[in-house]
């Protein structure tokens, strides 16, 4: 079974997939982490971010794993590093070229083949895995994700005024919506749980009760 998981920055979307696949014994697979990891190996090499087609080239021979929550670029672990705000900065010259799309949109396929999956990101349930069974859209109100995102700058000893985060929240939100290609858009067949006033357990809860619902119907409809 394919799980999609998508929806805007903050929403919660990488806590609950880890979770809910851990609940389920599915694999966790953090498809913005590849679009990072191509942003950090653009980096390293001082890529000319103007010249899209080379950025293309290089993620075409790249070997980028995810192995449970960590990201391997090359064989080094770079889980930490493609969090850093150097590379989300950048990270947007990967997401936004149709060609580095087409390449990593081709490794999440692969990467799922075969098994069971929750996938989550921006375009999973709408371009990756169309097809995908359950798919879930998680959204809450701008304000909520910029608590939120200031709570966890907090946590890594880094002071943020919410109202910065929040500014940055809805520029992301317009520039998510707005992108050429892989923009944010609601599945028609997603369902949409808003997050506001859930802790994270009760949001899983109630994912963890449609997938296992959907599998009973599976069972019961299969010869």
């Amino acid at each position: 079974m394919i799980i999609t998981i998508d929806g805007p920055a903050g929403a919660g979307k990488s806590t609950v997939a880890r979770a809910l696949a851990r609940r389920l014994g599915f694999r966790y697979l953090d498809t913005g982490a590849t679009y990072r990891a191509v942003a950090l190996a653009g980096a390293r090499r001082g890529m000319d971010w103007g010249r899209p087609e080379e950025l293309a080239r290089l993620a075409e021979g790249l070997r980028i794993e995810i192995s449970g929550d960590r990201v391997l670029l090359e064989g080094e672990d770079v889980t930490d590093a493609v969090r850093s705000a150097e590379v989300t900065a950048v990270t947007r010259f990967a997401a936004d070229n149709p060609e580095v799309r087409r390449i990593l949109v081709q490794w999440q396929r692969r990467a799922a083949a075969g098994q069971d999956v929750v996938a989550e990101g921006r375009d999973q349930g709408s371009v990756v895995f169309g097809d995908a069974e359950c798919k879930f859209y998680l959204t809450a109100s701008p304000e909520e994700r910029a608590r939120r995102r200031a709570g966890d700058f907090q946590a890594q000893g880094k002071s943020q005024a919410v109202e910065s985060v929040l500014a940055d929240i809805n520029r992301r939100d317009r520039e998510d919506v707005s992108r050429p290609v892989g923009p944010l858009v609601r599945p028609d067949d997603a369902v949409e749980i808003s997050t506001d006033g859930l802790n994270v357990d009760q949001v899983v809860d109630r994912l963890e009760k449609i997938v296992r619902d959907r599998l009973a119907q599976v069972k019961r409809t299969t010869p």
